[in-house]
């Protein structure tokens, strides 16, 4: 039931050392006392304490997010470059060429600077040229497969904008500037330790050591966003745009979701707390095609939207499409402007997600099954190549098995060029995955000629001859910034909650908290529970629904994946469990109770 069969046949002491383990999040006290002095509550202290340990900023733009909290993109290095090159361009007639990663935050860029440039600055759309790289046969950032096609262009652009993308990729850079395309590159990723891509035009990103913006943490979609929002500022002081041109802000919609999707910081970061806020208002609004059509497929009470469905249902679906085909689809979905072809799109979408979900369940199990060494040797992460696995999948069962074993884990397929591997990784806790990767490249450069990513994400190419010596030098790597930590899957709780407590009001004090996200999870509680009922439910009887009693209150609770098909529970009504739970707003025709979202359960 969580994630250990695999395992239990090796020793009994393995088996123990991978249980997960509830653990109470270390509180900062002096934040706790700050936040009460403030007029929180005490739970929503306590949630707030728990998550931004050494925050000793203002709470006011954290617990009420607003967009005035945002720093002008003026204070982005290269961004008036960028912003007069772009500008320029649209003045000039140029054909321009957009190149975005092919991934939510990605789509979501590409349909701020297409959306900016015809619908705000007049670019008709015979001028624009969509590029957007295959996962699978052109790989990550401005390939050199992209790199043809752009070239192939007639009429070619004479400048090319990238999101999220680009920093890491001088060399097809430079073969574009050679031919006369001009590339403002508009990115979020760790940059080399060369610096930026000398070949660019501008290269807006706000991690470069020589920028001043005081976030490093916004997605790749919300440094385009700034960007466009200064090449407006630009036309308008040339003269060029009415001062009355509609501002930005209603394509903070997608900025919310390709900021949730991509996992950035909801923590500390006031600019994406911001973002997220707004555009989920906007989102709610239903003005969009795209929007309209997710509510319609997810049923009427799914709205309105939040944080969680833009993660756990926008986001997977759109991901899909490039995971497995080429990503226009996800794009012409988010782009549709009405209602017919928005659900055409989707219909799409959904197919493909259907199709990963088992490609993922399948490649998950072989996953499971090959880390058993890494863990019976206790190394300190785990390394697997999938000789026939799907690239496009690699992420995900990466953090699976993340989930599952509580250590960085990345994952290797084969590549489309011939002698590579192409992998994807996923970080825990008190790793920066990123940097593992440089200090790996440090140790053994020849293993890894290309990789990227942040901190708790990356993906690699490797040589197929050189997988054995990459392992090893990973390994090291992780092994020096994780020192001696005990590796296990942590559940990670916020404490328990009294019986009174378990109601939507407290689903609503825990709401102004919001929204969550990475690195500002949402509340996880623990307590004991006595079992009413039970029964297995789904369509392969791998949920479970319990009725849950704490004193004189019972609650309904809902176990996704507690077992695996024709497994019956290791426990039974009258038995005593202790529970990690989520609190969640069950609405059915209208109406709403409270539902525990078990994700852990063991007999007390």
């Amino acid at each position: 039931m969580s994630g250990l069969d695999e395992v239990a046949t090796y020793s009994s002491d393995l088996h123990e050392r991978l249980k997960p383990r509830l653990q109470a999040r270390t509180r900062d006290e002096a934040l706790y006392a700050r936040a009460l002095s403030e007029g929180l509550s005490e739970l929503q202290a306590r949630v707030l304490a728990g998550r931004l340990n050494g925050y000793r900023g203002e709470l006011a733009p954290l617990v009420t997010p607003s967009l005035r909290h945002l720093t002008h993109p003026e204070q982005l290095r290269d961004a008036r470059r960028a912003a007069e090159r772009i500008a320029q361009a649209v003045v000039d007639g140029e054909h321009i060429g957009i190149l975005t990663d092919y991934d939510v935050d990605g789509i979501t860029s590409h349909v701020v600077i297409r959306r900016t440039l015809v619908e705000l600055f007049g670019v008709p759309e015979a001028r624009l040229h969509s590029l957007i790289g295959h996962r699978i046969h052109d790989g990550y950032g401005i390939s050199l497969p992209l790199v043809e096609r752009t070239l192939a262009l007639s009429p070619r652009p004479s400048l090319v904008i990238t999101a999220d993308c680009g920093s890491s990729d001088e060399p097809r850079i430079a073969r574009l500037k050679a031919e006369g395309i001009d590339v403002v590159v508009s990115d979020h990723h760790a940059l080399p330790l060369e610096g930026p891509p000398a070949s660019a035009y501008a290269t807006v990103n706000p991690t470069r050591e020589d920028c001043d913006y005081p976030d490093t943490t916004i997605a790749g979609c919300m440094v385009a966003w700034l960007v466009m929002s200064l090449s407006r500022s630009v036309l308008i002081e040339w003269g060029l745009l009415a001062a009355a041109t509609p501002k930005l802000a209603p394509w903070l919609s997608y900025v919310a979701l390709g900021t949730v999707a991509d996992c950035v910081s909801l923590g500390g970061s006031a600019a994406n707390r911001a973002v997220v806020n707004y555009g989920l208002n906007l989102i709610n609004r239903m003005d969009a095609a795209c929007w309209r059509a997710m509510a319609a497929r997810l049923g009427a009470d799914s709205v309105p939207f939040d944080a969680e469905t833009l993660a756990f249902q926008m986001g997977p679906r759109i991901n899909a499409r490039s995971r497995l085909d080429d990503p226009y689809a996800a794009l012409y979905f988010m782009l549709a402007e009405d209602d017919a072809v928005a659900h055409r799109h989707l219909a799409t979408l959904d197919q493909d997600n259907q199709s990963r979900k088992a490609i993922e369940a399948e490649m998950s199990e072989e996953a499971r099954q090959l880390a058993i060494p890494s863990l019976v040797a206790n190394e300190p992460a785990i390394v697997l190549y999938l000789e026939s696995g799907h690239p496009g999948v690699q992420g995900i069962v990466a953090s699976r098995l993340v989930q599952a074993f509580g250590r960085p884990a990345l994952v290797l397929t084969p590549a489309a060029a011939p002698g590579m591997l192409t992998g994807s990784g996923r970080s825990i806790e008190g790793l920066h995955l990123r940097d593992a990767l440089q200090r790996t490249f440090e140790l053994a450069p020849l293993c890894l000629p290309r990789f990227g990513g942040h901190r708790g994400a990356a993906g690699v190419g490797v040589p197929v001859e050189q997988m054995a010596a990459f392992r090893v030098a990973f390994l090291q790597a992780v092994s020096e910034q994780l020192g001696d930590r005990e590796l296990c899957p942590r559940v990670f709780t916020d404490g328990a909650l009294t019986p009174a407590q378990l109601s939507l009001a407290t689903l609503d004090e825990l709401a102004v908290l919001g929204p969550y996200g990475r690195e500002f999870d949402a509340p996880l509680f623990e307590g004991e529970f006595l079992v009413e009922h039970l029964r297995p439910v789904g369509a392969d009887g791998n949920h479970l629904m319990m009725e849950l009693s704490a004193g004189a209150v019972t609650q309904r609770g809902i176990w996704f994946r507690a077992l695996t098909p024709g497994e019956l529970p290791a426990f039974g009504v009258g038995d005593r469990l202790r529970c990690a739970y989520k609190l969640n707003r069950n609405r059915w025709r209208g109406r709403e109770s409270l539902q525990l979202m078990i994700e852990h359960a063991e007999a007390c």
